[in-house]
């Protein structure tokens, strides 16, 4: 009995021997919301917000970008708002490139309701992902803004809402993910075909794919089924094109929830982005956007809730044709060997006049034309001053 009392005397002189001012130091603000701004979807889901740039009046398009580890500007915007950046010996890195750039110190970007201070812009060309989305890019926003604040995306209303960092109840009937965040996200996972393996995948909501494996992590895990067939194609990235492989692969897990069949990109990681063997390679928009995410960098939490685009089914369409706007005109891009378009004749640089008798010259409408397995697509193409049409059917790879 005596030894329980002196423990219960202890407990209180302990409890009371600490300052009350040193107990309120410990209790962290609610966190509350400051802006909630509309965004537009991509090819993809990549998303897209509005914003300005200190007191220039013109509104900018910014990608929102899990897998930048700063905020950049595209370097045609820079010249148009007359700005002069500052060179460094400073370099980023992308899929398809590493280079030098230059910074655009201290700078504020405005929402209606919030306006974010002492930004550090690096400059970047971003020609060729205007040209893929057929919207002006002008700039990627990342690490250096979502570190400051919890960041809420609902894709049902396609809104995204800024709230101060601060303890936040979770709503129910989700999941709780604890990547890895420095600067860029790594996120545990598992992905099975023949075999299954889990490894750590970046989280990078500004990919427009599913899962983007690197060559190398494909031959060490040996999980691939080696008959499985591969499709060339080309992809997009910083520094500009380059050459992919696409199939599918059995399933994807991601905390508690699984996708099947889903479409996977191989490519090889000269520039070692994904810091093999850290990392496998990316898991992008196209899984992330099925679920509303709570982005919380501080606490190290993203928080997953399937949302109506969970069941959507996946792209499994193979053209081989890539359609870019370029100068107010769609062209045709690269044509994959072997593909429908290919075979079909459509060429490099043909200019698409028209997509199944749509002459709208809305480059997402001409892509989502193509995206229909086992489906016959007209084009209207001019090549060399002459119009030609052309028709192929869409071949799937599931």
């Amino acid at each position: 009995m005596k030894k329980f009392l002196l423990s219960i005397g202890c407990l209180i002189f302990l409890c009371n021997a600490v300052p009350l001012a040193a107990q309120e130091e410990f209790i962290e603000p609610p966190s509350r919301q400051l802006t909630i701004l509309p965004f537009t979807q991509l090819t993809g889901g990549i998303v897209i917000i509005q914003a300005k740039l200190g007191n220039f009046p013109d509104t900018l398009n910014f990608i929102l970008d899990t897998g930048s580890s700063g905020i950049s500007l595209d370097s045609t915007t820079v010249e148009y708002l007359k700005l002069v950046p500052t060179p460094t010996e400073r370099t980023i890195r992308g899929i398809a490139g590493i280079r030098k750039v230059s910074f655009l110190f201290n700078q504020q970007l405005k929402f209606p309701g919030l306006t974010i201070d002492s930004l550090d812009f690096h400059i970047n060309d971003y020609a060729i992902l205007t040209a893929v989305y057929g919207e002006r890019i002008d700039g990627i926003i990342g690490y250096s803004v979502f570190k400051r604040y919890i960041l809420k995306f609902d894709y049902d209303s396609s809104k995204v809402s800024f709230w101060t960092n601060g303890t936040l109840r979770y709503p129910r009937g989700g999941y709780l993910l604890k990547p890895t965040i420095n600067l860029l996200v790594a996120q545990q996972l598992r992905v099975r075909d023949v075999e299954a393996v889990s490894s750590r995948f970046l989280y990078d909501m500004g990919a427009g794919v599913c899962m983007l494996l690197t060559r190398d992590f494909i031959s060490d895990s040996d999980f691939l089924d080696k008959k499985r067939k591969r499709y060339v194609k080309e992809g997009e990235g910083l520094g500009g094109k380059i050459d992919m492989e696409l199939t599918v692969i059995r399933e994807v897990k991601l905390g508690p929830y699984k996708f099947r069949n889903v479409p996977v990109y191989i490519f090889d990681d000269e520039n070692n982005v994904t810091n093999y063997p850290y990392m496998g390679g990316l898991i992008g928009n196209d899984i992330l956007r099925r679920f509303n995410v709570i982005l919380n960098y501080t606490k190290g939490d993203i928080y997953l809730m399937p949302n109506t685009h969970f069941l959507e089914p996946f792209d499994y369409s193979y053209s081989g044709v890539e359609l870019y706007l370029i100068n107010g005109e769609i062209l045709i891009g690269d044509v994959a060997r072997g593909s429908p378009g290919e075979a079909a004749g459509i060429k490099e640089g043909d200019q698409v006049i028209a997509v199944n008798k749509n002459f709208s010259q809305n480059l997402n409408q001409y892509k989502v034309a193509l995206q229909t397995p086992h489906e016959k697509v007209q084009l209207v193409i001019r090549r060399n001053g002459e119009l030609k049409q052309i028709e192929f059917k869409v071949r799937s790879i599931f």
